[in-house]
């Protein structure tokens, strides 16, 4: 899909949007869920059910600041964000779960309700596809996770940015992409919030438009806090965005991502066995490869040495 290089600015968009974002916009986003993962079912997204937000941070924040006093689960190795957001908002009591090499860094629905039962969460943030180990979380452990969230009570928040970078699937099955969203029984009283944007998918970063979905009570709420927190996102872009949010073109663009990407990882970790890398957890998604350093030379070994010395050569 190529992007635009030149964007209208009408002149009622000099003007603030709305804090959760412009209708039109937001319909164009439940549209688009309904069409990819909803299908025939009786409970579908609107636009109330959306919000938009000035990047996926920003989501996130408004998602904390419209959640009561909560303990909130985590894992670990995760996207870092969460842990300084979690930090930020003194309300919750973050309890994060280490994910284990041996289980691939896996997400089981298992031990997410133990650690619901154990410890009293009442929130879980997790991404999928995963940031940084490249897994993904599909099918039958999604909807798992869907059952578990509704028979406890526990709200789950995905961020799924990486929604189109999975390569599990035959090349064949490309445009194929993932969501929770799929197994939503009721959009209006299932605790599911998903999380995602342009910023990956369309490798539209600087363009600050991603969105929350959910029931409409939550982003009720999540307008409340954005009027204070940072105001909304930007309005002619907003615009913009619309006529790329259209299913067809989504499926055609995530295809043509996911024949490249694939490419380039297989690329990638080619390269690094060459060089000496153990890559013991290869990955199915994102654009990450989660490397063990411990056999390297000392002190490179160290993954803040080995960051640095990546530096200066440049890589």
């Amino acid at each position: 899909m190529d992007k635009p290089t030149h964007i209208e600015v009408p002149v009622d968009s000099y003007e603030y949007a709305p804090v959760a974002g412009i209708k039109p916009l937001r319909t164009a986003i439940a549209n688009l869920y309904n069409t990819l993962y909803r299908k025939g079912m009786k409970s579908q997204y609107t636009w109330e059910n959306v919000c938009v937000t000035p990047g996926g941070r920003a989501g996130l924040t408004r998602v904390a600041a419209a959640i009561g006093h909560v303990h909130v689960g985590y894992f670990l190795p995760e996207y870092t964000a969460y842990e300084q957001m979690l930090s930020v908002f003194k309300k919750f009591v973050p309890i994060p779960t280490t994910l284990d090499e041996e289980n691939r860094y896996h997400i089981d629905p298992a031990t997410i309700r133990k650690e619901i039962s154990n410890r009293g969460l009442g929130l879980i943030v997790a991404s999928n596809p995963r940031n940084p180990t490249g897994q993904v979380i599909e099918d039958g452990e999604l909807r798992q996770l869907v059952h578990i969230a509704k028979e406890r009570r526990t709200t789950l928040v995905m961020d799924e940015f990486y929604s189109a970078y999975i390569y599990s699937h035959e090349q064949e099955k490309n445009g194929r992409c993932v969501s929770i969203t799929e197994f939503v029984d009721d959009v209006d009283k299932d605790p599911i919030i998903i999380i995602d944007g342009l910023t990956k998918n369309f490798r539209l970063p600087g363009w600050r438009i991603c969105w929350v979905v959910g029931p409409k009570s939550v982003v009720s709420s999540m307008q409340s806090a954005g009027s204070f927190l940072e105001g909304g996102a930007n309005h002619p872009l907003q615009l913009a965005a619309i006529p790329l949010l259209d299913p067809a073109k989504y499926i055609i663009e995530a295809a043509a991502l996911q024949k490249h990407f694939r490419a380039k990882r297989d690329f990638v970790l080619k390269r690094l066995e060459e060089i000496g890398f153990n890559i013991r957890v290869k990955p199915d998604a994102t654009f990450y490869v989660w490397l063990d350093l411990k056999e390297l030379n000392h002190p490179v070994d160290v993954g803040l040495i080995f960051f640095e010395e990546c530096l200066k050569e440049k890589v």
